[in-house]
């Protein structure tokens, strides 16, 4: 079931991180020389402090993701 992207979302808050939801990036060459691709981009819908939390466009999966050092996976 695909979600509706979220009402908070804007194209001008984006973040470049892998999509745990559809990896959409893998075969991207721009993505894994870590730059900032036009494609592969992820809303940012709110943080808190390290916490981010992010929607993917084209799947519209979402997650939190702890950005401090050695916490890079999604959270619950």
């Amino acid at each position: 079931m695909r979600l509706p992207i979220d009402p908070q979302a804007d194209r001008a808050r984006r973040a470049w991180v892998r999509c745990p939801g559809c990896d959409d990036a893998r075969d991207c060459a721009a993505c894994a020389d870590l730059r900032n691709c036009p494609a592969h981009w992820r809303y940012l819908i709110a943080n808190e402090g390290p916490r981010v939390h992010l929607q993917c466009p084209g799947c519209t999966h979402t997650w939190t993701l702890d950005t401090r050092p050695g916490r890079r996976g999604p959270s619950a």
